[in-house]
């Protein structure tokens, strides 16, 4: 809201005025999942194809396939979350850069052209260029998962969305399901110990992930009243605590539940189920966490 101009100088001073009602919606919670699965199987990959290089060859082309998809969805949904999104190229011929946004495109521009070359080493049958830049790859997805944690923290008034915390949870996320989305691609063709890895890695980024939100669950409230405000939406019952239990049980409780059966019982058939859980699940967690902060009035 404009208060006055300045003539002489042509500025033009404003009122911060509360913007009622969700500004971050269901297009962020696309943003933020699809950057996980992106970024995921990134992580994933490099560690099987350091580990098991010969049995994990088949990987090398879908893992780049699927990587360039879902980041490019998520940059899809960061450009239609823009004001003027038309406008999204002045983030590369007029950056800002102390923002985090601008920082982020920068960065995931470099990593989605590391990963067309990947691609294209790989189908010319370049492979000691794939290996090489798999490295680079792996280094430039470590911020491209983390910068969107930085955005949130940069909220004012969003005490919930602390960096530290958020940092923790956006690495989880992309460690569940990069191992679930590896798990469904080439589960007929992994061998045992490299199910029981992805298995073991799903499981234990979902008993990670789970500690953290119920720590927050049960003692956000010591930290801040507004924390103990916010909680409240999902505490008291209601639309949003269905779905923030159903989001915390498909995403983290089955999951952790599968892979401790499939891995005692070396019964990696049930593995999908759990990898299913735990990408849906993920977008319902993502979503409420989201939300339940902007639903409660900052005035």
């Amino acid at each position: 809201m404009v208060e006055h101009t300045l003539p002489a100088t042509q500025a033009v001073v404003t009122l911060d005025v509360a913007l009622p009602g969700i500004v971050w919606g269901w297009i962020i919670t696309m943003n933020m999942w699809a950057k996980s699965i992106g970024t995921g199987v990134i992580f994933l990959g490099f560690y099987l194809f350091k580990k098991y290089p010969k049995e994990t060859e088949f990987l090398k082309m879908p893992m780049i396939i699927i990587s360039l998809i879902f980041i490019h969805i998520f940059l899809l949904f960061t450009v239609l979350d823009l004001h003027q999104m038309f406008r999204f190229w002045h983030i590369f011929f007029y950056p800002h850069w102390t923002s985090a946004i601008t920082v982020g495109a920068w960065i995931v521009t470099a990593l989605v052209g590391v990963l067309f070359i990947m691609g294209a080493a790989k189908y010319f049958g370049k492979d000691g260029i794939y290996d090489r830049l798999l490295r680079c790859a792996t280094i430039l997805a470590i911020p491209v998962t983390l910068y969107t944690a930085g955005i949130m923290a940069e909220s004012t008034a969003r005490e919930l969305w602390q960096m530290p915390t958020e940092m923790v949870q956006m690495v989880l996320a992309a460690t569940l399901t990069g191992s679930a989305t590896l798990l469904l691609v080439g589960l007929n063709k992994l061998t045992d110990d490299a199910k029981r890895d992805l298995a073991i890695i799903m499981g234990m980024s979902a008993f990670i992930a789970f500690m953290v939100y119920m720590g927050e669950y049960i003692f956000g409230a010591f930290k801040a009243e507004e924390v103990a405000a916010v909680l409240a939406y999902v505490k008291a019952g209601g639309e949003y605590s269905t779905m923030f239990w159903i989001g915390q049980t498909f995403a983290f409780i089955v999951p952790m539940v599968l892979v401790l059966l499939a891995v005692v019982n070396r019964s990696y058939g049930i593995l999908p189920l759990a990898s299913v859980s735990a990408i849906a699940g993920l977008w319902l967690v993502k979503h409420v966490w989201l939300i339940i902060p902007q639903l409660l009035p900052m005035s």
